[in-house]
């Protein structure tokens, strides 16, 4: 399913995300680096209800297995990614981390939130 595609790589996007009105710091050693385990959660539309996803943050850029993902997490664990027509934004803090997420379905939008949590 197209969905799951840009599911998959919202949530390496979903990992740390916030939108800013200023474009935020990255850098490498970002504090933020590692093993994050993204659960995304649809509040409107026909996406699926639930889904969790890996993903990866290594200088501050976020990957995922099989994914095409651009995002990054700035110093302050501010977040911003793209996965195809989908967006993510959030925030990191510690260990954790949420935010809220817009796609689409089958051309339907969704969107919803999410929750982060290192490894």
């Amino acid at each position: 399913m197209r969905f799951d595609r840009i599911r998959s790589a919202l949530c390496a996007s979903l990992i740390a995300s916030t939108a800013l009105i200023s474009a935020p710091s990255f850098a490498a050693d970002n504090a933020y680096d590692g093993l994050w385990n993204v659960t995304i959660v649809t509040k409107t539309g026909s996406c699926e209800p639930t889904a969790r996803y890996p993903l990866t943050v290594t200088e501050g850029r976020i990957t995922a297995p099989g994914a095409d993902v651009n995002g990054k997490v700035g110093r302050e664990g501010t977040v911003r990614v793209s996965i195809g027509p989908a967006f993510a934004n959030g925030q990191l803090s510690g260990n954790t981390g949420s935010g809220k997420w817009n796609g689409a379905s089958g051309g339907v939008p969704c969107s919803g939130r999410w929750e982060a949590s290192r490894q």
